[in-house]
């Protein structure tokens, strides 16, 4: 294996630290959200990030090997198109099961 530069490592780093911190901030957001509507929006914002930016990593230290990273783009894609879709669709099912949640009305919410 070729030595990368040291911007590459330097970039490869980064983004594996940043996608390791969003994947822990959304780990955390599970165990500590109270309810299911909160604790569904934590994994699909930032472990999406997370996993992103170490998708983007593996890229970078492919294209420093002159490949292309075909795999990484088509696992980054389908996990930014499923993972929206899938997490619409638990809320629509908790939202027909009128799963309770914890979190306070809007303040702008008419009162009855």
């Amino acid at each position: 294996m070729n030595d990368f530069p040291f911007w590459v490592q330097l970039l490869i780093a980064v983004l594996l630290v940043i996608g390791g911190a969003f994947s822990l901030i959304g780990a955390i957001g599970m165990t500590r959200f109270p309810d299911f509507f909160m604790r569904l929006h934590a994994p699909t914002k930032a472990t999406t990030l997370g996993v992103g930016s170490v998708l983007v990593a593996s890229m970078a230290a492919s294209w420093a090997q002159g490949l292309v990273g075909v795999h990484e783009l088509l696992v980054a894609l389908f996990l930014f198109i499923t993972a929206p879709v899938s997490a619409n669709l638990m809320a629509k099912a908790a939202l027909h099961l009128r799963l309770p949640s914890k979190a306070p009305p809007p303040v702008d919410l008419p009162r009855d």
